[in-house]
């Protein structure tokens, strides 16, 4: 039972993002087909099948690297409130891009959410380094895929913002 004990936390840390993820996959099926196969995309897009495998991966590093920093922070304690907190508000700004850029069709303010995402999980990776640094080399690939998918929403809604 101790065993059991002793890996809960960094299942559950290791799960947690995917939570949003899950949810925001069901959003993202209904759209593709119609609306967000009607936009105009830079000839470098990614093909749709790519995204599923690659935020499963990015969601697994990062959750993996809140956990080592709750673990190296001996769990939820004051030293642990800005590091976990930064992480948790960048979690929520990148489950809330879904709803707002597949679900409401809203392209301009998918930008700003990823924007502020990016920045949020860039003061996390900083803050991580200091205390964990395999937590913030964890973050590093989830940083260079915000930034391509930056580059990316930008082109998606200049190129389509006169679209009705």
């Amino acid at each position: 039972m101790e065993l059991v004990t002793a890996w809960a936390p960094a299942v559950g840390f290791t799960l947690l993002p995917h939570t949003g993820g899950l949810l925001g996959s069901r959003i993202t099926k209904k759209e593709i087909p119609a609306w967000y196969g009607s936009l105009q995309k830079p000839s470098w897009c990614p093909p749709n099948w790519v995204f599923a495998p690659v935020w499963g991966t990015l969601y697994t590093s990062m959750g993996f690297g809140s956990y080592l920093v709750w673990k190296e922070l001996g769990g939820f304690t004051e030293k642990s409130v800005v590091p976990l907190g930064l992480y948790a508000g960048q979690l929520a700004l990148n489950w809330a891009w879904t709803p707002v850029f597949f679900g409401a069709h809203k392209t301009g303010w998918g930008l700003v959410t990823l924007l502020l995402t990016t920045g949020t999980a860039t003061a996390t990776t900083a803050s991580w380094y200091n205390i964990k640094k395999t937590a913030a080399y964890l973050m590093v690939p989830y940083l260079a895929w915000l930034t391509m998918a930056s580059a990316l929403n930008y082109c998606i809604w200049k190129d389509n913002r006169n679209k009705k």
